[in-house]
């Protein structure tokens, strides 16, 4: 049994190997050899149709497209912002190129190194090292900007042919180097880019203001007119003429070569529109002098603050406007760094705040002429009326007959018998204390008659000038008191209040823009125009595109008469009254001061410490400026912003020095 199944065995091993051999003797033979290859060339060539035909029938299109986004490329050509001009057509802002540095998220290498593009081997964290070496930039700050839009890309919110802006205004011999090492560095970008050189700086920094990147909200209130890397006016007239300043821009479509850099044009591009140009109502040589009196005039004090604004009564234009302590914008021509804007923002004499438009004061005896105008139109006092100034006045208290409140007049000894041309001459307290909140049998105005006529010169009420920061400030009323939260007991409106009021005291805040504009209603008759810094608009070739109109706000609601009145006041203030440092005999000028306490450090008798005040304008007959100086903590209106003033009119009307009288 056992040698029959290993005969069996071996059969079976036999017919295999002949099986084996017949086959090995096919294979071998030389037809079938040649019938072998060719049936593998064909099969390799049906192959390769195959994935030809996938390639450029089947999805052709989508790689198409895929290389000509990595070759062609539309980029938008920056339009040329405006250029910003004194009313001499004095150049303040120009546009000066610059190299800025910035990263193509399109074109920067992945992490391991490969990338559609080339630059297989240079990895991504290599480039930005590089670059951070360069720029002498922190490494951590470059990633992070770079890892942050990647994400947005990544998730559709983002596209990765928008640059990165790392520096503006990079050092030529920087800019150079990075060239020479392109092709190390994928993705990196040096360009040209315009920018803002300011070239007065400080001296009009608060006018003019600064441009900066738009931000992730600004972009998104914008979307479709801005690009991500767009700058925008962010303070001054460059934020309020954004849209006149910023032009249109152009676009070009592009070959770009492996490394993104562009190797031709294809034409026809669309050309940019530069954006039009201002010419500011200002004057670069006034502002310098005004600038100048009015630091003097604080150092004196030992003041750190202050404003000053001259305009013409007859239209509204702003002739200067200054606000101590200022900055220089041309910090902001580039990317500020963080360290520079945190300085300015945590100045304790807060540079960046425009005082002029947006600081709200007591006005101190400054408001005196809107006592007398309202009076005078209400019949309360007359040319001839006359009140008894002994240097205070006593007035039981409201709620209690046995107290007694006393209101001083400045001059202890009192000024005498006054009418209401030498109360605005001497600024007496007690004459507007009466006009304006009665005494005994003496009927005042009472606070809602005098409200009315003080928003009716504009204070409480933003003026409307084309920057922006301006404050309405605060004319209070009985109804303003019994809404506020610190009034818990309710406690109405009472004649000290109101007295107060008067003199510029108490609950009242004015800006120096709204009483300088006020004093020019009364100075050209009764109009309240709205003040103005731009005095035309113009394209790029010098056309005028927007000429100067004047805008009236409103006719005061006082006679001609009774403002002539007023102005008689002002001008005896200056030829014997409070006022008497601007008496030029070779100019009639009409003022008024004021000095106005507010809580600080007392003294050593125990007085408050106060701003000076002094506004007026010149000619009377005809006048051409309207001024007020405002110096905060200053201390006495007559001795510290008269002489201000009066240096200001000197060199507006070419006088020579004012003796002053001993």
């Amino acid at each position: 049994m056992i040698e029959l199944r290993n005969d069996r065995r071996q059969n079976i091993r036999k017919r295999l190997a002949n099986a084996v051999g017949r086959a090995s003797a096919f294979l071998n033979s030389a037809p079938v050899r040649f019938a072998l290859l060719r049936a593998l060339i064909v099969l390799a060539l049906l192959l390769l149709v195959g994935q030809l035909w996938r390639l450029q029938i089947a999805q052709g299109e989508i790689y198409r497209e895929k290389a000509d986004l990595n070759r062609l490329r539309v980029v938008s050509i920056r339009a040329p912002r405006g250029v910003i001009y004194d009313r001499e057509l004095r150049i303040l802002v120009r546009n000066v190129p610059a190299f800025t540095v910035s990263i193509l998220p399109a074109d920067l290498p992945s992490q391991s190194g490969s990338k559609e593009s080339g630059n297989q081997g240079i990895k991504r964290e290599q480039v930005l090292l590089r670059l951070a070496s360069i720029l002498n930039m922190p490494f951590s700050e470059i990633k992070a900007q770079v890892d942050r839009v990647q994400a947005e890309i990544d998730k559709g919110q983002a596209s990765p042919f928008v640059p990165i802006v790392l520096q503006s205004n990079v050092a030529r011999e920087t800019a150079f180097i990075l060239e020479e090492e392109h092709l190390d560095l994928p993705g990196v970008q040096v360009e040209i880019e315009p920018i803002r050189q300011y070239v007065d700086g400080p001296l009009f920094s608060q006018i003019i203001g600064y441009t900066g990147r738009i931000s992730p909200e600004e972009y998104a209130a914008n979307k479709g007119t801005y690009g991500l890397n767009d700058k925008v006016g962010k303070t001054g007239v460059e934020l309020t003429f954004e849209s006149v300043l910023r032009g249109v821009k152009g676009r070009k479509q592009i070959e770009v070569d492996a490394a993104g850099r562009e190797v031709r044009t294809f034409y026809p591009v669309v050309e940019p529109q530069p954006g039009n140009n201002l010419v500011l109502t200002l004057d670069v040589n006034l502002q310098l002098q005004v600038t100048k009196a009015l630091s003097e005039g604080m150092q004196a004090a030992g003041a750190v603050a202050g404003a000053a604004i001259a305009m013409n009564p007859q239209t509204g234009e702003i002739l200067s406007l200054v606000s101590l302590p200022s900055y220089d914008n041309g910090l902001f021509s580039a990317e500020i760094t963080k360290a520079n804007y945190d300085r300015l923002l945590n100045d304790k004499n807060r540079p960046l705040f425009n005082r002029a438009i947006g600081g709200a004061y007591p006005p101190g005896s400054t408001v005196k002429v809107i006592d007398a105008a309202a009076a005078l139109q209400e019949n309360i006092v007359n040319r001839y009326t006359r009140i008894n100034c002994t240097g205070q006045m006593i007035i039981p208290d409201e709620y209690d007959p046995f107290t007694k409140f006393t209101f001083p007049c400045w001059l202890k000894e009192g000024h005498g018998w006054q009418n209401v041309v030498d109360a605005l001459a001497h600024s007496c307290d007690i004459f507007f204390y009466q006009v304006t909140g009665g005494f005994e049998d003496f009927k005042g105005l009472g606070i809602d008659r005098w409200d009315r006529y003080a928003r009716d010169f504009g204070l409480g009420l933003e003026t409307g000038i084309d920057l922006p920061g301006e404050t309405a400030a605060l004319v209070p009323n009985s109804a303003w008191k019994l809404s506020q939260v610190w009034n818990t007991r309710g406690e109405p409106w009472l004649t000290g209040d109101t007295y107060n009021v008067a003199i510029g005291q108490g609950f009242i805040l004015a800006t120096p823009l709204q009483i300088v504009n006020a004093v020019a209603a009364i100075a050209n008759g009764g109009t309240l125009y709205r003040p103005q810094i731009v005095y035309q608009v113009t394209d790029a070739d010098g056309k005028v595109v927007q000429p100067f109109t004047k805008q009236v706000i409103r006719q005061v609601s006082v006679s001609k008469e009774n403002l002539a009145l007023v102005r008689e006041g002002m001008r005896a203030a200056v030829t014997q009254g409070t006022a008497r440092l601007t008496n030029y005999p070779q100019l009639a000028v009409a003022g008024k001061t004021g000095t106005a306490e507010y809580q600080g450090q007392k003294d050593a008798e125990g007085h408050w410490p106060t701003h000076a005040w002094f506004v007026g304008f010149a000619p009377v007959d005809n006048p051409q400026i309207a001024l007020v100086v405002f110096v905060e903590g200053g201390g006495n209106g007559a001795e510290v912003a008269v002489p201000i003033a009066a240096q200001i009119l000197g060199y507006y009307f070419k006088l020579p020095p004012l003796e002053v009288p001993k």
